[in-house]
């Protein structure tokens, strides 16, 4: 079922007039939102999923003041959690993935002859490039990270990287390539919905992702250059090299996995399949190679690769996978999503959405407005999706009214929406990338550098006017 189904299914079950929410009233879940976060991660430290139930029964407790039976409440939680049953999905099975992956000596095998390849000096940019390469021909950041970018945290860290400087380097490379991919889902869904040419929509973006990209390289290059941490401990790679030799078979043939599973993608297998292939064919290589049995390959795919070895670097990268570390990500996803379901049954986000778009009288203020609007939806609604579905919906007539052609919306809500998404911990993209690179996503998201500048751009060319595509019938509207 599409989103956009889900969304009907909730406007078709709510059967009475019901109380069109002001802004005030609309604030009561987000502010009620911020103070249980931040009293629950910062300062009990604990995790952000019972800060996000309390969020979604205080929603509900609104959503029932502006009318709204329990029935209509639960449709609207249903809807929400629907919405994200593939990342569901995806997270369950990238779990037994990465388990197989680590028994197989798939991922050792990557970390080992990347510590080869890799100069110190340039792995950060390397890093940013080789992912969004990856991401590029699969059309799918989270496969590109919960392949490849699982070899590249594993390398960095050895090399005496910041954990999170390298899943900000993998998670910048892992969402420029998604962005402008030709089979990414979001791509497709804010051409799709505002009816722009794929490819037309693809070039467009180009002009703001391509300067944000080169910056975020050169930046990572920069960083490179001062922190690489014990990089140049040339004796200690060795050493560690040779551990991993010990425990596994290496050999360049295993890379041969993620080839075929990337492939797979890249020929428009959905990620599901593509993901399924890919554990079972780690599960056969484990037994088949590394002489693992069924009964320790099955059990692995619930709990996880686990190997006591001594060496504290060698097991925080090898005891990790399974569907048991997936589950609290799962419960936050689920949870999220529940809140972003009744805030969107109860008109909570129109209402916000609305507040909003009295301040874009000029384009400038009407592209700053529409990114706001998208990061806005990620936080709130949890999740990528409606932050593109959200402002593509409501704001064609207001660029139709500045004269500006839809690719201007279609680019933006990709600028902010999609970019912006893995910046936050209990949307179902950050979830899935703290838990897949097991950085949370207050310590990446600083370095995320693309997820900053793709918005900051896009709004920077609102206000100039530089690459703004307006229609040529219309009269041009000052910035």
């Amino acid at each position: 079922m599409s989103e956009l189904d889900n969304t009907d299914r909730i406007v078709a079950l709510i059967d009475k007039p019901k109380k069109i929410p002001s802004l005030k009233i609309a604030m009561i879940p987000l502010i009620a939102m911020a103070f249980f976060l931040f009293i629950g991660i910062f300062v009990l430290e604990s995790e952000p999923q019972i800060p996000v139930l309390l969020s979604a029964i205080v929603a509900g407790i609104v959503a029932v003041y502006l009318g709204y039976s329990w029935k209509e409440i639960e449709a609207g939680i249903t809807a929400g959690v629907a919405l994200s049953i593939q990342a569901l999905l995806i997270l369950i099975v990238l779990g037994t993935l990465i388990a197989t992956w680590l028994a197989s000596g798939i991922v050792p095998t990557m970390i080992y002859y990347g510590l080869d390849i890799l100069s110190p000096q340039w792995f950060l940019p390397l890093a940013v490039v080789i992912t969004s390469a990856v991401a590029l021909t699969a059309g799918n950041a989270w496969a590109a990270a919960g392949t490849i970018g699982i070899a590249v945290m594993g390398v960095g860290i050895i090399l005496g990287y910041n954990p999170a400087m390298v899943a900000g380097a993998v998670i910048s490379g892992a969402y420029f390539g998604d962005k402008i991919s030709p089979l990414s889902e979001t791509t497709n869904m804010a051409s799709g919905i505002l009816g722009v040419d794929l490819l037309e929509h693809i070039r467009y973006m180009l002009y703001t992702t391509i300067p944000s990209w080169i910056i975020t390289v050169i930046l990572f290059l920069i960083l490179g250059m001062f922190y690489g941490g014990n990089a140049e401990n040339v004796a200690e790679i060795a050493e560690l090299q040779a551990m991993m030799d010990e425990i596994f078979l290496i050999t360049p043939w295993l890379i041969l996995v993620p080839i075929v599973v990337l492939g797979l993608i890249a020929m428009k297998v959905p990620a599901i399949p593509g993901l399924i292939i890919g554990a079972i064919l780690g599960g056969a290589v484990a037994i088949g190679v590394q002489g693992e049995t069924f009964k320790s390959v099955f059990d692995m795919m619930i709990s996880g690769f686990e190997k006591e070895t001594g060496n504290d670097i060698i097991n925080e990268l090898l005891n990790n996978g399974g569907i048991e570390a997936m589950m609290p990500t799962v419960a936050l996803v689920m949870l999220a999503m529940s809140l972003g379901g009744i805030l969107e049954l109860s008109g909570i986000l129109s209402a916000i959405v609305r507040s909003l778009q009295r301040f874009a009288r000029s384009t400038g203020s009407l592209i700053a407005t529409t990114a706001g609007s998208s990061i806005a939806a990620n936080v709130i609604a949890c999740d990528q999706y409606l932050s593109i579905l959200l402002p593509g919906r409501m704001y064609v007539q207001a660029y139709k009214d500045q004269g500006l052609e839809i690719k201007c919306l279609s680019r933006t809500i990709e600028d902010a929406g999609t970019m912006t998404s893995p910046l936050v911990p209990w949307n179902t993209c950050g979830a899935f990338m703290a838990t897949t690179l097991g950085v949370a996503t207050i310590e990446y998201a600083p370095f995320v550098f693309i997820s900053f500048l793709s918005p900051i751009i896009a709004i920077i060319y609102g206000y100039t006017g530089f690459r703004i595509a307006r229609v040529k019938t219309a009269k041009p509207v000052e910035s």
